[in-house]
């Protein structure tokens, strides 16, 4: 065996380019491990956990290709393999009437003017690229994450003086006139209008009034930061004046993080002016979940509320003290929190995978898994752990097949595990098929967040009651 690491300057790819270029490496005859990445911070962590020696003088700017191999042929084989996924990655499609490509959002605009643009660079570079499609008269989608907040409030100050609306930045999931943009679960239309401050929140909205036979007509994720105190929810309610003009929409519901409380009373005062009723999902201690909230919305229309599904058992926990939550969704990490603080206290940890910390230079965990796949098997093994609670989201833009990847990490552990499985039936990855695989290899899995967080509580309870 023999490892292999060099450094690249100047080289680059997309996080999720390089993803598949290390997925495709790893299948290459010989190869025992193989990472393509760009030498960010958090990725020279992640090889020196592999056991990777990184030269030091490697910067962001580097494209870094470490293998680890059986023998010297290997190594040929496995960088021709990188070569090809790299060109693959930069490769046009072929056939005739090839067009240059525009430089610059501005000029691309002005031959396709109007409709929504969606920005999709490095955060530090989307304020350009957004405020050229605000300068054109369009509305904004920014998909990127680690956007600095002064950014987002000069965009946002930009659109309000204008009548524009902008979505994001962090902005993972939006459905726009039917439409699923980013992580997007596939959901029928109906009266229910989403303004989301909260990307896995409003997936989770979706998920649960999917099922009890309520389809949503559009929802405009506006930036977990909207709400807060700088941002001052800008966006918040230039959506919510959208929808109220939309006639389609019969109730708005607006699904947040914890907002700053001034700026929730300012939306409120707005919303209560509106022809269109709002129901508030605002998380906070002392507020209710948003299997509480998706309830609420049920019985205003007039639906039964469902019970919410819950697939395969787990057993007591026989170890261990402390609740561990490892997500990837940050607003289903931080509900799961609330609801383990108020009965256990904070001496329980939870890691919000998708946190702009571990997203920098790499793909979201729901594409790339790998982050949480190697802290799952550390807390695993700590022996203090009783109860591990994870999180998969389904939806276009997802891992096509998060189970497959999941169920053998959690296959045999000797601790309970619970897991929240936030999707549709018609979601391509098949939440049956899912839920079904997650049970088989051992875990408890609830359509509801807010259910699997109480469960796993409740597993900790009678851990520590019986210790007691």
């Amino acid at each position: 065996m023999r490892t292999h690491v060099e450094l690249r300057p100047g080289a680059y790819a997309d996080s999720v380019a390089l993803l598949q270029v290390s997925r495709s490496v790893q299948q290459v005859e010989g190869v025992l491990a193989a990472q393509v990445a760009m030498a960010t911070a958090l990725n020279l962590e992640v090889l020196a956990g592999m056991g990777f020696d990184v030269p030091a003088e490697a910067t962001t700017n580097d494209l870094v290709v470490a293998l680890r191999v059986a023998d010297d042929a290997a190594v040929e084989r496995a960088l021709a393999a990188v070569a090809e996924a790299l060109a693959a990655t930069s490769r046009r499609p072929t056939g005739g009437g090839e067009v240059a490509p525009h430089r610059t959002t501005a000029t691309a605009l002005r031959d396709a003017p109007g409709g929504l643009v969606l920005v999709s660079v490095a955060g530090q570079h989307a304020l350009v690229e957004a405020m050229d499609a605000l300068d054109a008269g369009s509305d904004v989608m920014v998909f990127s994450d680690n956007v600095p907040l002064e950014h987002e409030i000069a965009l946002k100050r930009t659109a309000a003086e204008r009548g524009l609306l902008v979505l994001g930045p962090d902005c993972g999931t939006a459905v726009v006139d039917g439409v699923g943009l980013g992580f997007a679960n596939v959901v029928r239309p109906g009266p229910v209008g989403l303004v989301a401050a909260s990307g896995t929140g409003c997936q989770q909205l979706l998920a649960l009034l999917d099922h009890a036979g309520v389809g949503v007509s559009s929802a405009l994720g506006v930036g977990g930061r909207d709400l807060s105190t700088e941002v001052g929810g800008r966006s918040t309610t230039e959506a919510l004046r959208r929808l109220d003009l939309d006639p389609s929409v019969e109730l708005v519901v607006l699904v947040s993080k914890p907002p700053a409380p001034e700026v929730a009373a300012t939306v409120q005062e707005y919303a209560d002016r509106l022809g269109t009723p709002v129901e508030l999902a605002l998380l906070g201690a002392g507020r209710p979940d948003l299997t509480a909230a998706a309830e609420a919305v049920l019985r205003r229309l007039g639906h039964a509320v469902p019970t919410w599904p819950v697939t395969g058992s787990t057993g007591p926990a026989t170890r261990g003290r402390r609740l561990h939550g490892l997500f990837v969704g940050g607003t289903l990490c931080q509900e799961a929190r609330l609801i383990a603080e108020e009965r256990l206290g904070t001496d329980h940890p939870f890691t919000d995978f998708g946190d702009d910390a571990y997203t920098a230079g790499r793909a979201h965990p729901m594409i790339d898994p790998t982050l949480r796949l190697e802290h799952l098997a550390r807390v695993a093994a700590d022996p203090d752990t009783a109860v591990l609670l994870l999180d998969v989201v389904l939806g276009h833009g997802a891992e096509p097949d998060p189970a497959a990847l999941l169920a053998p990490a959690i296959t045999g552990l000797d601790v309970p595990v619970v897991v929240s499985l936030v999707g549709t039936a018609a979601d391509p990855q098949d939440l049956a098929r899912q839920a079904d695989a997650l049970a088989g290899a051992g875990a408890e899995v609830h359509l509801s967040n807010a259910g699997a967080a109480r469960r796993a509580v409740a597993l900790v309870e009678q851990r520590l009651e019986a210790l007691s």
